[in-house]
Order: C-alpha cells, then structure tokens, then sequence
C-alpha cells in the first residue's frame, strides 16, 4: 500500500505559522522564568530570615532605644486594604496606614529598661497620630519604669501638639528645633447640626431614642446642642482636661496651674517674646532646650556612643528590639491569661481586626473559653460600640466564661461606652483608667425619610401592600406613625435590658443605674465615682487582677486570641518575622505571585495589577465614603451612620452607639 503524505514540507511552513509558534515557545519560557524567579526569591527571603533567626547579633554596649511612633497607637491594628499595605512602601509612605500596637511600646519599653546593653532613649513623636489620652498614660507609665531603672529619656520633636507633647513631658529632657511650636488647645468639640438643612431640604431623620443624655443622633434632629448635652460634655472634657494637665505639670514640675497661664497669657507672651514660639516655649518651662536633629545626633554619641558605619549614634528602633523579644519568655508552662481585645465600632457577624465583629469576637472569647491552658480571660475595650445585638453575642460568651469557671476581667482603654460598656457586663472585675470615655448606657434608632425632598424634584411613590409593614422603611416615604410607636417600644425595651444588666453585674438597683444612665457618658475617674466601674487602673493591673483571681504564678503567659492568621503568615510568623509584618509580607507575595501566573498565563499581570489597583467602582465609592475610619471627619462619619441605617433598613435594630471618640 502507499501512503501519500499531503502535509506540506518543513521548510514551506509560512512565515505567519513560524512567527507565532516562536511567539509562543517565547511566552512559555517566560512564564517558567518568571514562576521560577518568584519561587528563588520566596526561598532566599526564607533562608534569610532563618538566618537571622538563629544567629541574631547581640545588641552592642550604650545602645540608645528610638522610639519613634508612628500613627496612632492601638491596642490592635485594623485591617487595611491590600492595595494600601502593598503600594504604601513604594510610594515612600512607609507602613502606609501607619499604626503602633500599645502591647508592642510597653513590651518594649519594659524589656529595654532591664536591658544592660540599652542605657538611653530618644522619643520621637513627630509621626505620632490619634491617639486618646488614656493610652497616652499607659504610655508614659510604661516611660516612668523605664526612668526608674536608671536611664534616660529625652524627647525630641520638630514642633509638640497636645498627645505629642503630653509624652514627652515624661522625658527628663524635651528638645525641640528651634523654629518649633508647642500647641496646647484643651479639650472640647464643635458638632455640626444638620435640622435646619434637613427641613429646607425635606429630610427627616425621625430618631427615636432612650435616654436625655444620648445624644449620638441630636446632630439630625436640633439645631444646636441641648442643655442635657452641654452639661455632659463640660463635665467629661473638664474632667479629661485636669487629667491632662495635671499629668503633665507633675511631670515637668510646674506649679499648679501652669498649663493654663501659658494658653491664657499666649497673646502677650508671645509678643514680648517677638513672635517666637520655640523661645516663649523654653522660657515658659515647657521646652528644655532647642536643637536641630544633627545636635540631637552629637549629643546622644557623647552620651552613649558612635556607629562609625552609620556617622550617627549607637541605636536600636522600636520595630527592631520587639523583634529580639518574646513577651513570654520566663512564662510557667500551661498557665495562660487569654486576652481578647475588642477595639472598634460593633457590628453584626464578622469583622476583621480593628472592629468588634458579634460573632467573630464571640467565637474568640469561646476559643478562650475552650482553650486548657487558659486559666482567665482579659477583655480589652477600645469601643464606642454599635449594634446591640453584636455587643449582646460577645456578652454572653463572657458570662458563659465565667460560668465555666474562668476570671474574666475587663480593661477598659480610650473608650469604652454605649455598646463598648454593654459588652463589660460579664466581668468579675472592671478597670478603667482615669481618662476612659465609659458609660452612654442608652439607647437610639433612626427611620430616615425623603418624602419631601423628593416632592420637590417631581418624584413621587405610590403602591399597593399587604400589611402596613411592607415597605415601612422606604426612605421615600414618611414612616407611618404605628411604626414610630412601635420602634419606640423596641428601643424602650432595649434600654430597659441595658439597665438591667449594669444592675445585676454592678449590685445596683435599677432606680441607681437609671440615674447615672439617661445615654450619659462620663470620664473613667466620675464613673468609679458612681459604681459603674470596679476601679482606677492600667493594662498591667487588669493582668495582675486576672493573674490573683485565677491564682496564678507570678508569670503568666499571655495569649492572644484574635483572627486566625492564614498558612503563609502563620510560616513567616515561624521564622520570626512580627505579625503585622508578616501580613503585609504575605499579601505582597501573594500579588507578586498572582502578578507572575498572570503575565505567565498571557493576561500581562491583570490579576496582580487589578488587585493591587483596585479600580471597582463599588470599591472606589466605599474607599471615598470611609466613613468608619480613624481619621474621617466627624460630620462624614455622622453623615455615613444615617446613610448606613437608611441603606439597612432594619427598624426595630437597636444602636447601642455613643458616636464618641477619645479627644
């Protein structure tokens, strides 16, 4: 038989055949390039992490500690978008959203100040954010010890605000650069009111609330504050106030009063000091003495002494020296303090760290709970609360805790009220600094509407229901007057059960509590005075309480319970790398990856670079809103809460909310 090949010859394949199997012979050994290099990459960043590891240099003789804050200081750092963690380091924006763990600063501190090899520090608060004043206290605690051990502080600033400057009146020396201002306002807020607005506009927000004093929804529905508002807010930011400046001239050794000449007397003291704020600084005993950073640098290297490498002073960073040390070291087996922190605004389900999620804090305080070696719980709060149902969930872990027979023991930190007191409702032990915002035992909801606004433009609705429910809550339309009732009962109901449980948790009657309740919020010190906190304390003395009522060693270990970290930042985090840096490490691997398979596959990078751009337009909108974040303005974030209810619409929700933050 004979075969006849009709398959044109090798050498008659067509240019346009010859090109594209190259271009695609060329695409493929790309791709095994690129996935290769990723993967020696990732290998090498391992081995030398392990290397670091196992052969950590010891730290050389007058070594001066930096620290050098950044961002506000948190008790847990919240969860930022991927593209902000990866992007920020290569815009020379440093952590991007920059924050600093308190746990990280007093570990720190605490462990420097034993330390032979660290003889001074140098506080630098130029980066340093929103932060509330009892965490500056807990700070500048934590700045006494290390004082106590022998050892010096000075602090240096290009120019102090009023959290900047409340640290480094701790130090035994404050610098400052010459053309350097301290600023020293005092507490208080403006709010804006939106009624008048609302009215031209025909909005209404239709609150329903209970308590005189909560005032988280008034901005909606007066024009201007209520005696019932004045009256609260002058008593909490007076009292902050005298925590602040007396902190600050016991620690400068000013007279009584001092802080309070200097803002008085500003406008001819200045004057007669020719306009110059660093000179009437110094002169007014605030400022110890004016340097640039290249003096701040000489006199440290006379002082501890010189890295010739680096033409500076001998230093270690803050980020540095917690990665040389384990809080836990020393810690006697198989006796663990859980700590739980709920730092955040409330809500319902889950939430990633920076917001107390009802089910996921709850599972973290069960896992606490159910964890052997846990021997008592310790709840950090750090919340002005939210959903009462969310802070109800974490609650009753709490209580269940106890019932199985744990100490649970509560620190309260800048704010713990509304919702954020709710949820310290469980505790056999409550410990609040002086300068906690607590209490706000009330509660509001909402029923936004825009019948009339709409009227305006020609829009109009109209329809046929079942039941006078359906549709009750369409923001086009005014609420029918049976809903209003009917929510009012809800949320009359809901703060009866609040009252209820201050008073069975704090031994009061029900009459005692609704007398120091009313939605009104005090400072940690008048709490204490009105029994709606155990007593005046820090982190440390909340460990202390947990460690004697679960009769503990004298060193514990503690364990924090938080959001299970995934596979690869759980491996970074064997290696030694810190947490948060450990996730910000995943996540640029993981793009790095993704960017790799993607140019591998032919799509030029798409995956990486539409995740590390993030162009949705929905997440574009929701990253413009950001009105829960730290740094929002307050009439955004009061603005986004009507929103969110309108958005929800969920009637008999009842918000345990105080809309409050540390000043």
């Amino acid at each position: 038989m004979v075969t006849i090949d009709s398959s044109p010859p090798s050498h008659s394949r067509s240019p346009l055949r010859r090109f594209f199997g190259g271009f695609a012979a060329l695409l493929d050994g790309t791709r095994r390039l690129l996935l290769n290099l990723v993967l020696l990459l990732v290998l090498a960043a391992l081995a030398a992490l392990l290397w670091q590891r196992l052969h950590k240099p010891a730290l050389p003789d007058k070594t001066t500690l930096v620290l050098d804050l950044s961002g506000a200081i948190v008790d847990q750092t919240r969860a930022t978008s991927l593209r902000n963690r990866v992007l920020a380091p290569l815009r020379g924006q440093g952590s991007g959203e920059a924050q600093t763990r308190l746990r990280d600063v007093l570990a720190v501190l605490d462990a420097a100040a034993r330390d032979e090899q660290v003889t001074q520090a140098l506080l630098l608060t130029d980066d340093l954010g929103n932060t509330g004043l009892a965490t500056l206290r807990e700070v500048a605690a934590a700045v006494e010890r290390f004082k106590a051990a022998g050892k010096k502080v000075v602090a240096w600033g290009s120019g102090y605000d009023q959290r900047q400057y409340y640290l480094a009146a701790f130090a035994d020396e404050v610098w400052m650069h010459p053309m350097g201002t301290v600023v020293i306002e005092g507490y208080g807020r403006y709010r804006t009111y939106y009624r008048e607005a609302f009215d031209r506009l025909g909005v209404s927000a239709n609150v329903v609330r209970a308590g005189k004093f909560k005032n988280a929804a008034e901005t909606f529905s007066a024009s201007g504050p209520s005696p019932e508002t004045v009256e609260s807010d002058r008593a909490l930011y007076g009292s902050l106030w005298a925590s602040w400046t007396g902190g600050v001239e016991r620690a400068r050794k000013l007279p009584a009063g001092s802080v309070m000449a200097y803002i008085d007397g500003l406008p001819g003291t200045l004057q007669a000091a020719g306009g110059d704020t660093a000179k009437l600084a110094v002169a007014s005993k605030l400022v110890d003495a004016l340097k640039t950073r290249d003096e701040v640098r000489k006199v440290l290297v006379e002082r501890g002494a010189e890295d010739t490498a680096a033409k500076t002073f001998r230093q270690v960073s803050l980020a540095e020296y917690r990665a040389r040390i384990d809080p836990n070291e020393g810690a006697t087996a198989g006796e663990t303090i859980g700590v739980v922190v709920a730092q955040g605004e409330i809500v319902d389900g889950r939430a990633g760290p920076g917001t107390v999620g009802g089910l996921s804090t709850a599972e973290q305080v069960r896992r606490a709970r159910e964890a052997e070696d846990v021997k008592a719980i310790v709840l950090r709060v750090n919340s002005p609360g939210g959903s009462a149902f969310g802070s109800e969930l974490v609650r009753r872990e709490l209580e269940l805790a106890r019932a199985a027979g744990k100490p649970v023991v509560v620190s309260m930190g800048d704010v713990a009220a509304s919702g954020g007191y709710w949820i310290s409702m469980a505790a056999d032990e409550v410990i609040a600094d002086e300068a906690t915002i607590t209490g706000s035992i009330g509660v509001v909801g909402m029923i936004p509407s825009a019948e009339e606004a709409l009227g305006k433009l020609g829009i109009h609705s109209g329809g046929t229901t079942t039941t006078w429910l359906a549709g009750a809550m369409d923001v086009t339309r005014n609420p029918d007057p049976r809903l209003l009732a009917t929510v009012q009962s809800a949320i009359d109901h809901a703060y009866a059960q609040f009252v209820g449980l201050v008073a069975a948790q704090r031994k009061l009657t029900r009459e005692q509590v609704d007398a120091v309740a009313q939605g009104r919020v005090w400072s940690g010190r008048d709490a204490r005075e009105r029994a709606l906190v155990d007593r005046q304390g820090s982190w440390a003395d909340a460990l202390a309480a947990a460690r004697q009522r679960a009769k503990l060693g004298a060193t514990p270990r503690l364990r924090y319970f938080e959001a299970e970290p995934g596979r690869l930042q759980r491996l970074l985090g064997w290696f030694g790398v810190e947490e948060r840096r450990a996730a910000d490490a995943a996540a640029a691997l993981t793009l790095l990856w993704d960017g790799a398979e993607g140019a591998a596959e032919g799509g030029g990078g798409a995956p990486g670079i539409a995740g590390v751009a993030g162009v949705s337009g929905v997440a574009g909108v929701a990253g413009l809103a950001g009105v829960g974040g730290a740094d929002a303005p307050a009439w955004l974030a009061e603005l986004g809460w009507l929103a969110d209810v309108a958005t929800r619409q969920r009637p008999f929700a009842a918000a345990t909310h105080c809309l409050c933050s540390a000043p």
